[in-house]
């Protein structure tokens, strides 16, 4: 199996019925640890390359690309378009459980092996620790990934796509760009770009009709900088006399021109897995495939709630793309992925890239109604109509509630009662977690950007994760029955305001007061073809969003509570604080807390360390018997009880 893989470059042209994909381009095929076999799928391999697409303009089922018929056309009339992929498949495809998993990379990373599988991170696995426990791959799974923003740091590995630009008539398209930052200390230049992505650059960088804006409240109207004070010093970084100040909000707001045509993006992901999906020629390298679950994390989570909520789960056939969804801390957002001049790493923090088109109505998966303006709308509408609804999980932490409008994702729009879920929706929350852990033994991020008051919250529910994507794969491939939504929720006074949610007396730490809110937004009135003509947006009133209850401890309610939360030794926030010189109160970006108990209460909670361990075990058979941990994972929770030394013997 060694031989010629590694160094093939194969071709492999779609068939008629599938021209979207026009073809692989299998650039490196290389088989995973010298042939070793994984279960009954046996020997996998990994193949890398490009895939090419042509999207026909003219085509109904892809109108909703903003920009598509703008952009230039082949000789066949379709627009072309190209990305990386990576696959990892069981060599021979008949071994595999006919089943995709299709990872939306954040950010052009990959994510599948390191939560699934344990492994290493890695963005081309290569080595056994790489690899990890081969879990899903003993079940005989095939792994995908595809680039899908042109606009992410070129370096090995991170996946990217090439799009196309929209021109009108042969001229060059203009239109607003903003360019959003805070920094953490006095500097003379600042990039315009999110985090260390590709900017649109300035069209004419002298133009007087460029506009800086400070302010030190988000939503508060910014104060203009006099022209003469800034500068840009290139395409894409500005200069201040006397420097940007820490901890205040900086808008750089510029014409740009020619937009990339982003929503290639969605229609990129439609368009791959169908092929891998349908595709029975020998140009699909894993034809069998019959089912797909596409997964996503924060930026990712909210791609793929885009993606459902614009129609792109529909492919140009009229077939169900995806089988199952799983948005893990999207929240209740959506993202800047098919819109002019859209910058799709742009999220919406209460207290960074501020008023980017994010946290936008309508929230939930079934209908809602829009009280400021009457309009009915969901999440799944669209699919709803056409009949391609995937089965659904939408997981949240404590974080989303205080930063990423979470409450909205399950209570209806006025934030007054909770919303009827679908019967193909669950929703579920982990109790008191970060949008992602910190560091253990628990430290602040010291060192990095924005640093928040207290150490970083260590909860770690991967575990979680894994037992529930077991419990989606069930329910597409099986239509057995999931575990029951677990939230918070209003009729039950688990899901409230911040100064009823119950927040003990813990010197120095008050539950935040302000949350997160999602606005109405106006963007100008061409918004709705995609084009916007008023940045920053015009804020509108707040929706009302909620946050989840805590306990004596400080610690949430509700939800999936794991060992660390139902046999607590600290409290754990799904919030920090900023620290100087950002506002008091701010809250740092979605960073957790943790705040351990002092050695009193602890030896006061827990009569002796067999009584601690006694206690996490009944907690985590709890977990096993409700499908929410994975009985392999159990164990790791015992293990660590019993290394415990905080708790007396």
């Amino acid at each position: 199996m060694r031989i010629a893989l590694a160094a093939a470059f194969v071709m492999v042209v779609a068939s008629a019925a599938e021209a979207r994909v026009v073809r692989l381009r299998i650039e490196r095929r290389e088989v995973v640890l010298h042939g070793r076999e994984f279960g009954a799928a046996g020997p996998y391999e990994k193949l890398v390359g490009k895939v090419d697409f042509g999207v026909d303009p003219d085509l109904p089922r892809n109108a909703m690309i903003v920009d598509l018929k703008l952009a230039p056309r082949d000789a066949r009339g379709e627009v072309e378009a190209n990305a990386d992929f990576y696959m990892l498949k069981p060599v021979d495809p008949a071994r595999g459980n006919r089943r995709l998993l299709y990872e939306v990379g954040n950010r052009g990373g990959k994510s599948i092996l390191a939560t699934f599988q344990k492994a290493a991170a890695s963005l081309d696995p290569t080595t056994d620790a790489d690899f990890g426990d081969g879990g899903l791959m003993r079940e005989g799974f095939t792994l995908l990934w595809m680039g899908w923003q042109w606009d992410v740091p070129e370096r090995p590995g991170v996946m990217r796509m090439e799009m196309p630009v929209a021109t009108e008539n042969g001229r060059r398209i203009t239109g607003l760009v903003r360019g959003n930052f805070i920094l953490n200390e006095r500097a003379s230049t600042s990039s315009v770009a999110d985090r260390n992505h590709k900017a649109y650059p300035v069209l004419d960088p002298n133009s007087p009709d460029h506009v800086m804006t400070v302010r030190d409240e988000p939503t508060a109207k910014g104060e203009v900088i006099p022209r003469s004070r800034w500068r840009f010093v290139d395409g894409s970084t500005v200069a201040l006399d006397g420097g940007f100040e820490p901890g205040r909000i900086y808008d750089v707001v510029y014409r740009a021109a020619d937009p990339r045509v982003v929503g290639l993006g969605l229609s990129g992901t439609r368009d791959l897995v169908s092929f891998v999906k349908n595709d029975a020629s020998d140009a699909n390298p894993a034809r069998g495939v019959r089912l797909a679950v596409g997964w996503g994390v924060s930026q990712s989570g909210r791609f793929l709630r885009h993606f459902l909520y614009q129609g792109f789960n529909e492919d140009e056939q009229g077939r169900r793309v995806f089988d199952g969804v799983f948005d893990q801390v999207g929240g209740a957002g959506r993202g800047s992925f098919n819109h002019r001049f859209g910058q799709a790493s742009r999220d919406a923090l209460q207290y960074f890239n501020i008023l980017f088109p994010v946290d936008l109505f309508p929230f939930t998966d079934g209908p809602e109604t829009d009280p400021e303006t009457g309009v009915v709308d969901g999440l799944l509408a669209r699919a709803e109509r056409t009949g391609t609804a995937p089965k659904i999980f939408h997981l949240l932490t404590n974080s989303e509630y205080f930063n990423r409008a979470g409450s909205l994702v399950h209570t209806d729009a006025t934030g007054t009662k909770d919303a009827e879920l679908p019967p193909n929706t669950r929703v579920y929350m982990i109790a008191s977690a970060p949008h992602g852990p910190g560091p253990f033994p628990p430290a602040s991020n010291v060192g990095g950007g924005m640093t928040g008051r207290a150490a970083l919250n260590p909860l770690n529910y991967s575990p979680v994760v894994r037992a529930l994507f077991h419990a989606l794969d069930r329910w597409v491939a099986e239509d057995v029955a999931p575990p029951p939504s677990a939230i918070p929720r209003l009729a039950e006074g688990t899901l409230t305001t911040p100064e009823r949610a119950g927040w003990p007396a813990i010197p120095g730490y008050q539950l935040p007061r302000q949350p997160l809110r999602a606005f109405h937004l106006n963007f100008g009135a061409d918004w709705a073809k995609g084009i916007v003509s008023v940045e920053p947006p015009e804020v509108g009133r707040p929706f009302v969003v909620s946050v989840p209850a805590v306990d004596a401890d400080g610690n949430v309610r509700a939800g999936i509570r794991l060992p660390d939360i139902a046999v607590p030794l600290a409290t754990y926030t799904g919030w920090n604080e900023y620290k100087p010189p950002y506002p008091k109160g701010e809250l740092a970006d979605r960073d957790g807390s943790y705040l351990v108990f002092p050695a009193e209460k602890i030896s006061q909670r827990y009569r002796s360390h067999a009584d601690y361990v006694a206690k996490v075990e009944a907690a985590v058979g709890q977990l096993v018997k409700d499908r929410l941990v994975l009985q392999e994972d159990a164990e790791r929770y015992l293990e660590k009880a019993r290394g415990e030394t905080r708790v007396a013997a």
